[in-house]
């Protein structure tokens, strides 16, 4: 045995020493030296009607360059025999032979990466001829290298129409390489992974607001042609699609390889179903959940409607896919939500939360950390319902050092009675207040992480959350009151509408003023994302005593504020409609800054979408803009934030100003179609 494997040694030795002469066959058999001899040949003749003497000099050198190519490739051929015979004759013949028809192919590799030698079942694996040696091992293997083929166990290799594992060893001279083929278990496999069963359900979500105008005759059209033109795309999905009861909700079994497919094309059926319009041009919308990767059907089915929840969440029209740990994806988005006219699920929240409210003793309510006009607004409707209108106790938790609305604070708190005025307590105090018994009322947010204190979300077990903005991944989960309207303006205009049915007459006028200034702040002055309930929860407030002119008082700037606005604003670049501009330092109030700067880039000329960088001690935040064309929520979901269609934003850690607006570009270039009109920026060098 010992004999044996000596010589099997010697004998893949021998075939290594003519690796470095099989690097000879690229230099002589290459085509580029029969191309340059044919143009040395060439330039002779065109010498003739110059120079005799040139002629004959230059043909002279492409003859002797023929013949030495010539000469040099019949050599390489004898000198590979040579070797090969040389490593035949080192193993006995048998054993020889027992590589050589080994079953297995068997490739032998030289330290250049060239194939020194390979068995018969190699040879006819690869569909080669003899004439093999010498051929580089990359063209085989790639896009892997031989270094990972060596660091992996078992290498998934493609050639053509056949699959292999490829084994790596590393002996003292080269390398071995093992070709397993196992193309009929991958193509299993793979046929057992895309044939997954998928089940989706499909919601017609703007159906309602649509048919509630409509004749007899246009309903049934825009029903016919929505339904029609999901039963074909679930034929060409390969699917099967039923009709739910309620008309408006579908669903859809198809397989792994058909969504894959879909979510290569961006689930087109968004735009076909777009493309179905009413009479008066408004546009049929539909949203999809979709659970994949589930265990059994039933699992399936609860990630699919957990995944419609979600997409209904956040604005309709688009595609969630809720996969394992909570992981999902999203397509589309793009167009506004629609405004739900009906205020049955407003009664409804309504008289839950009062039922909540009642069994409470204690009632707190706080918004998001740098809390803004809209989250301190509707935090003190909701303490006046609770207090003067079912006469518990509550307070508003807010740090005083980091919000956004002290006016707002000053304003109330000056307009209150002596006894009164200790409703805006801190976090730490709010703390010493917890009970069993304790209600926690969230507003404007939804996010456990943008919350005004998480140590208080954690302590309390009886939390509401009352939030406009579209739907996060990661959100309150324990809620037991999540009222949720994508399509309000504002948590204010939710809060204006809750009111009305819980405490009708318990606003005063300096309340009725803060919910007025919280809607006022996010329509940007009744301007973005107003709708009938907008202006029918102002009117409200106007007749419980709400000053426009005390509002608008709330918005004013210092001299500082105002110059530092402008400041951004005249240093803004604009890419096609895009506008990016940084601020380099901290300065004092720069979070209004920063978000008055974005409102204001949106008035210049053809600006649709505008994003202020700034920094904000240890991270560097990115407020983002839009006029509703662009979704900039997604924009700033794929740096870690979140927000609205026309209002986001997002908190980058551990970077400075230039690498966030490196970062931006780049997630911009996917995004806008405006991509060729960036620059170029390498975030390695920035």
């Amino acid at each position: 045995m010992d004999c044996k494997l000596s010589k099997a040694a010697e004998f893949f030795r021998c075939c290594l020493r003519g690796n470095a002469i099989l690097k000879r066959k690229v230099w002589v058999s290459s085509p580029a030296f029969y191309i340059i001899t044919a143009a040395m040949l060439g330039m002779a003749i065109a010498s003739w009607f110059w120079n005799p003497i040139a002629f004959y000099v230059e043909l002279g050198v492409c003859i002797l360059s023929v013949v030495a190519v010539f000469l040099a490739t019949k050599y390489f051929h004898s000198y590979v025999q040579r070797i090969m015979q040389g490593a035949r004759n080192a193993l006995f013949g048998q054993d020889y032979r027992a590589l050589r028809d080994l079953s297995l192919p068997l490739v032998i590799v030289g330290e250049n990466e060239d194939i020194v030698w390979g068995n018969e079942a190699f040879l006819q694996a690869m569909g080669w001829a003899k004439d093999y040696h010498g051929t580089s091992l990359e063209k085989l293997i790639h896009p892997y290298t031989l270094d990972q083929l060596m660091e992996g166990n078992g290498t998934d290799i493609r050639i053509e129409d056949h699959s292999y594992t490829v084994f790596a060893n590393r002996t003292e001279a080269g390398y071995l390489l093992y070709w397993v083929d196992d193309t009929a278990y991958k193509d299993l496999s793979r046929e057992h992974e895309e044939t997954r069963p998928i089940v989706a359900v499909v919601c017609f979500d703007n159906r309602e607001e649509l048919m509630r105008d409509a004749s007899g005759s246009e309903d049934a059209r825009i029903n016919s042609e929505v339904e029609t033109t999901l039963n074909n795309w679930a034929h060409s999905m390969g699917g099967f699609l039923k009709k739910l009861s309620g008309g408006s909700r579908f669903l859809l079994l198809t397989d792994e390889k058909n969504i894959t497919e879909a979510k290569k094309k961006r689930f087109e059926v968004l735009d076909h179903i777009r493309n179905i319009k009413t009479a008066d041009n408004r546009s049929a919308t539909i949203s999809v959940g979709i659970g994949r990767g589930a265990s059994n059907f039933a699992e399936s089915e609860l990630w699919a409607r957990q995944a419609l929840d979600m997409a209904l969440g956040r604005g309709g029209d688009q595609v969630a896919i809720k996969q394992e740990s909570d992981d999902y994806e999203f397509f589309g988005g793009l167009s506004k939500g629609v405004e739900k006219r009906d205020k049955v699920r407003t009664r409804v929240i309504a008289a839950s939360l009062s039922d909540h409210i009642k069994a409470s003793d204690v009632v707190l309510v706080m918004g998001h950390k740098y809390s803004d006009l809209d989250a301190i607004g509707s935090a003190i409707g909701m303490w006046s319902v609770a207090s003067k209108g079912l006469k518990k106790t509550a307070y508003v938790v807010v740090n005083r050092s980091q919000t956004l609305a002290i006016s707002l604070i000053n304003s109330m708190e000056a307009a209150l009675e002596d006894g009164d005025r200790e409703i805006f307590i801190p976090p730490s105090e709010a703390m010493t207040l917890v009970t069993p018994k304790t209600l926690l009322i969230v507003t404007d947010t939804h996010s456990p992480d943008f919350v005004e204190s998480q140590d208080l979300l954690n302590a309390v077990n009886r939390v509401v959350v009352i939030d406009h903005h579209r739907m996060m991944v990661k959100h309150i989960t324990n809620a037991i009151v999540f009222y949720h309207e994508p399509y309000a303006s504002s948590a204010s205009e939710m809060v204006a509408e809750l009111v009305q049915y819980i405490g009708n007459n318990t606003l005063s006028r300096v309340e009725a003023e803060a919910l007025m200034a919280g809607i006022m702040l996010d329509t940007k002055g009744f301007v973005m994302k107003c709708g009938v309930r907008t202006f029918e929860a102002a009117s409200y407030l106007r007749r419980r005593g709400a000053d426009t002119v005390q509002v608008k008082r709330l918005f004013s700037d210092t001299i500082d504020t105002y110059k530092a606005k402008f400041l951004l604003v005249s240093a803004a670049e604009v890419y096609g409609n895009c506008a990016i501009v940084c601020a380099q330092e901290e300065t004092d109030n720069i979070r209004v800054v920063a978000a008055q700067a974005a409102d204001e880039l949106l008035a210049i000329q053809g600006v649709v979408v505008s994003f202020v960088v700034f920094p904000s001690g240890d991270h560097v935040n990115i407020s983002a803009r839009s006029l509703g064309d662009v979704n900039v929520q997604l924009i700033m979901e794929a740096l870690g934030g979140g927000g609205h269609l026309t209002m986001a934003g997002t908190q980058l850690s551990d970077t400075s100003v230039k690498e966030a607006k490196a970062r931006l570009l780049e997630v911009l270039k996917e995004t806008l179609p405006l991509a060729t009109k960036f620059p170029s920026v390498n975030t390695s060098r920035v």
